[in-house]
């Protein structure tokens, strides 16, 4: 009896070495207020992204849930409002998986806010289909919208001075790659749309991040605007939950024990984007709450470069802006 006893207590304290010591990650330790300043978060009805609005609004921002689900996103909007105690929370309809959509949003923002002081690209997809535009959906969503969102709404971040823009990428940007002549042949940076090449195509797309944000910090040195991207943590979200039921129920034990909640895995977004003193940090990787280095292919100036031009051509960037709205059916962010 004894030596079971033994056993389980040395197995509880070895649990909560490896949970508080490797899975549970570190705080955002920032006490910055910002009442009287205006952050917008995609795909933040639910999540990380969701725990991150929250937090913002607590701190006394105008938060903008920049979501497409309607219904989802205005029952977010309330509970972040009774949770927060702040009522400037308003819902914005934007569909990543529309160029369109994007445009339409940007074009209502523009309109109706008059100023942005944190852009955080938040939302994030994987599985099959493509976007409106016939894009692979992970490229599609996770790297053109933001990347058309984001330039989109530049002037105003600059309008407002010390303005951030916080991507969130993974550490799966390791595994990424680029095929530009896949690209331009087949609108995706995978060859097919099995299970394996969604995985691929997800590690692409955090690739795409990564270099999206070296080359901003470029673009945008001495404008007084700061980038950053990040590894949010192995957090347990609806990106885990979209698997099938059986998975589901194989990954639950595990989940609860050593995955990071939506909150925990929030916290280095929120470091990103109010932590004073990382300004000459603009174009980095954080992970943890604290800088880290990216891969080899993420730290390739002419690789982000060349990325760049040929967003800006897929998204044709130079286009005038459009105030109609899209009418598309719902479709989830995470």
């Amino acid at each position: 009896m004894s030596a079971l006893l033994y056993f389980t207590a040395g197995a509880v304290w070895l649990y909560v070495l490896v949970y508080y010591g490797v899975f549970r990650g570190a705080r955002c330790s920032s006490s910055v207020q910002l009442e009287g300043k205006t952050a917008a978060v995609t795909g933040s009805n639910t999540g990380i992204g969701r725990s991150t609005a929250l937090d913002l609004a607590k701190r006394g921002a105008r938060v903008i849930l920049a979501c497409r689900n309607k219904e989802r996103a205005e029952a977010a909007v309330y509970d972040i409002r009774r949770e927060s105690g702040n009522n400037q929370v308003v819902f914005m309809q934007l569909d990543l998986a529309s160029l369109k959509s994007v445009r339409s949003f940007a074009a209502t923002f523009l309109k109706t806010e008059p100023r942005l002081d944190i852009l955080i690209n938040n939302a994030g997809v994987v599985g099959p289909g493509c976007t409106e535009d016939g894009f692979g959906v992970e490229f599609g969503v996770n790297h053109l919208g933001h990347f058309l969102l984001t330039n989109l709404l530049l002037e105003r971040l600059q309008q407002c001075g010390a303005g951030r823009v916080v991507t969130v990428a993974a550490l799966l940007h390791r595994l990424g790659n680029i095929d530009f002549p896949l690209l331009a042949s087949r609108k995706d940076v995978v060859s097919g749309r099995s299970a394996w090449h969604h995985f691929q195509a997800y590690c692409h797309s955090k690739l795409c991040n990564v270099l999206f944000t070296r080359e901003l910090a470029n673009r945008l040195e001495g404008s007084g605007v700061t980038c950053y991207c990040l590894h949010p943590g192995v957090v347990y979200t609806e990106l885990c939950r979209s698997a099938n039921r059986w998975l589901q129920l194989l990954m639950m034990p595990f989940a609860k024990l050593f995955l990071l909640d939506p909150d925990g895995g929030s916290q280095t977004t929120l470091h990103c984007a109010l932590q004073e003193g990382i300004e000459p940090l603009s174009g980095r990787y954080f992970s943890n709450c604290a800088l880290q280095q990216v891969g080899a292919k993420g730290r390739d100036d002419a690789l982000a470069k060349k990325l760049w031009e040929v967003s800006e051509r897929l998204t044709s960037l130079s286009e005038p802006l459009s105030h109609t709205a899209t009418g598309l059916e719902p479709y989830h962010l995470l």
